[in-house]
């Protein structure tokens, strides 16, 4: 692979953070990095490959002669700088919602539709975090048995909303352990520790949140799926870090659990974890800080009508990396 210049965009949040480990990881071929964050970031260090780099301040020129950007920062920056980027020669691989669903930018899951990179014109997106981690597992069961509906649960950890998230969460439970009161809950809207909270971003269409929409809405993209059916509801969750999904998927072909366990051993980016009598099943706690897709109680779905088309099954993953960062470069490793 020839070496890039590569620039992150929002190089000082929890996303950049990790896609700076993850370019050191995966051994990325950066012939030099150019870290870029908000006004207030800009002139502290970063350490990359053992060597300090210093932060710039995120503006149009400072695109100029980076080769891929990969996006960590929010909606409005990204709308506003990676088409700058973009005229400068740049090819971003965004992680905001900023333009997912445009239909000129590949929407993308190296291990579902890598090729889609192919017809980029500058910008690629990578999906919301809980629909990398349902749809990895399901993409191989598409494969051999036709997915028709999804009806999903998610449970989200507390690092979903970012460091304030994560830092929240943590002084809630260090202040009802010291038997203090809670006090204000920002950036959540109750309470997290010894909690949860059945909403994730603001309402929209039917009551359902645009988080539970995006499930749909971008798995069909995805997929290549448009007639696909899913139901989702997203819950916030007093974990720290990884995020869980109970699926129920209906299959235009008949499947049973031994069939699906067998294709999933064989899936990329997937890991059985299915032994119910050993008591051994995808947790949050094993999946966080590693990047494949953790599977397990894989039943038959006893509510359909014909008992053989549809299964259930609880997957975990780390939504800060294969859900955000480890998926942005995987696309990146694509481009090279």
């Amino acid at each position: 692979m020839s070496e890039k210049v590569v620039g992150i965009l929002g190089a000082t949040g929890v996303v950049g953070q990790q896609m700076l480990e993850c370019l050191e990881e995966r051994n990325f071929p950066v012939s030099r990095l150019v870290p870029l964050a908000s006004a207030r970031s800009a002139g502290k260090t970063i350490t990359f490959r053992g060597e300090a780099v210093e932060v710039l301040e995120a503006r149009a020129e400072a695109f100029e002669g980076i080769d891929i950007v990969l996006g960590a920062a929010g909606d409005a920056q990204a709308r506003e700088l990676l088409p700058e980027a973009v005229k400068r020669g740049s090819v971003c691989v965004d992680n905001s919602h900023a333009f997912r669903m445009d239909a000129d930018v590949p929407l993308v899951i190296p291990e579902i539709n890598a090729d889609d990179v192919t017809w980029h014109h500058g910008i690629i997106s990578n999906p919301n975090c809980a629909t990398i981690i349902g749809l990895v597992p399901l993409w191989p069961l598409h494969q051999a048995f036709g997915l028709k509906r999804i009806i999903a649960s998610t449970y989200q950890a507390a690092s979903g909303a970012g460091k304030p998230g994560l830092d929240e969460l943590q002084r809630e439970m260090a202040a009802i352990g010291a038997g203090e009161e809670i006090g204000d809950t920002k950036p959540f809207a109750y309470q997290l520790a010894a909690n949860l909270i059945p909403q994730i971003s603001s309402f929209k269409d039917d009551d359902y949140t645009d988080e539970e929409l995006k499930m749909g809405r971008e798995g069909r993209k995805i997929m290549h799926l448009p007639d696909l059916r899913v139901n989702c509801t997203c819950v916030r969750v007093p974990i720290m870090r990884s995020h869980s999904e109970s699926i129920t998927a209906e299959f235009e072909k008949p499947v049973s659990p031994d069939e699906a366990r067998a294709i999933l051993k064989k899936a990329p980016g997937v890991k059985v974890v299915d032994d119910p009598a050993n008591l051994r099943y995808p947790m949050p706690l094993e999946t966080s800080d590693q990047d494949l897709i953790f599977v397990g109680r894989i039943r038959k779905d006893t509510s359909a009508p014909d008992g053989v088309n549809a299964l259930t099954f609880f997957c975990c993953g780390d939504q800060i990396r294969k859900g955000a960062a480890t998926n942005a470069v995987q696309i990146a490793e694509l481009l090279v």
